[in-house]
């Protein structure tokens, strides 16, 4: 049980004090009530620069301006006051002599120094569904990555996922989808019924860990990933004379870096939107030096991505150049994948491995 002075307040759920409040003064005609946020701010206040700024340390830059306006309101704090406040302080943390990380301490330790509408945001989110903002980040998602990811799916799926999202943002993925498969699922949304939470549940945290992380590349790779990273920045004989190395040291760990390393010639198997995507970014004289060290089927890939002029004009530009360096066609490859890279940790293509037959889907 906890054993609290009478004079302190213990905010409930609801942020308005429903419980016993801190009344602070001794003088009637200055009596006032600290809230939350006056609390935290008056104790750190007295924690000062050196036992004050571990605190900072750890708040947001919201949570820092929300502080910092407490204190700039807060007035003159008595000695009796921040008497009370420590007593509040310490008490509530040694009452229970153990700390209790749940959905109940959390959202009380929120309501300390946010306002009730910010944490009941933090909290909806927290509680689930999967995630609040999901659909949101999903409408900000190129529609034709989006596409190519849903394509693959039921599309039940799909007539959810798209009742969901922003609807100008769900006819663009529609129209990108092949024709057979949007039709099928605009029927399915013009007789989709409320969806039961645990599916939607289901359904966003599919997508979430399946999607959208591989879109923001949050997820912690392992030391095979990150190496496999380092290897993709070597030019190809030093690239080629550490795989061989490491392959006479260790078969596995050389076999697990191939597998994870994205190089060139997967470039050939992405989708064709995100060729041509890439072709967009891509300076011309750059490509030309790229593609003119590369194999007939990687050249016909790109080639059948351009309009028939832009690529005879190219493989003009090709052929113009004569012979040339191995190193210039690797710095002009490994720019080329480095850009691809860049596009997809902005969204705007994706590339994924799948398990199933190793394909590229952007």
């Amino acid at each position: 049980m906890s054993i609290v002075p009478q004079s302190l307040d213990i905010p409930d759920a609801t942020g308005a004090g429903g419980g016993k409040q801190l009344v602070v003064g001794n003088d009637a005609a200055h009596q006032r009530v600290l809230k939350g946020d006056e609390k935290a701010a008056a104790l750190l206040l007295a924690l000062g620069p050196d036992y004050g700024k571990p605190i900072f340390d750890e708040l947001d830059e919201l949570e820092v301006k929300q502080l910092s306006r407490a204190m700039v309101r807060l007035g003159p704090i008595t000695q009796e006051m921040l008497d009370d406040l420590m007593i509040e302080f310490v008490t509530t943390i040694s009452s229970n002599g153990s700390l209790s990380g749940n959905t109940d301490s959390t959202e009380r330790l929120l309501l300390s120094f946010l306002s009730q509408d910010k944490v009941d945001a933090i909290m909806e989110e927290i509680r689930g569904p999967a995630g609040r903002n999901m659909w949101e980040k999903l409408s900000n998602v190129q529609a034709d990555v989006l596409a190519a990811y849903l394509k693959n799916e039921y599309p039940q799926t799909i007539a959810v996922v798209l009742s969901k999202i922003a609807t100008d943002h769900a006819s663009k993925v529609l129209a990108v989808l092949p024709e057979e498969l949007a039709m099928d699922v605009v029927q399915r949304m013009l007789g989709l019924d409320p969806v039961q939470k645990e599916i939607l549940e289901k359904i966003e945290t599919t997508l979430r860990t399946e999607f959208m992380s591989t879109l923001n590349h949050s997820k912690r790779r392992d030391s095979h990933e990150q190496m496999a990273e380092i290897f993709n920045s070597f030019d190809r004989q030093t690239e080629a004379r550490f795989i061989t190395t490491l392959e006479e040291q260790s078969r596995d760990d050389a076999e697990r870096i191939k597998a994870l390393m994205f190089t060139f010639e997967d470039l050939a198997k992405l989708e064709s939107s995100a060729i041509q995507t890439l072709l967009t970014k891509m300076d011309k004289k750059e490509l030309a030096m790229a593609l003119k060290g590369a194999n007939e089927s990687v050249k016909e890939t790109f080639f059948k991505n351009m309009s028939g002029r832009t690529a005879k004009l190219l493989k003009d530009d090709m052929e113009a150049m004569g012979p040339v360096r191995l190193k210039d066609v690797d710095e002009a490859q490994g720019r080329m994948v480095s850009t691809a890279k860049d596009l997809a940790a902005k969204g705007e293509i994706l590339i994924m491995k799948s398990k199933a037959d190793d394909q590229m889907v952007a």
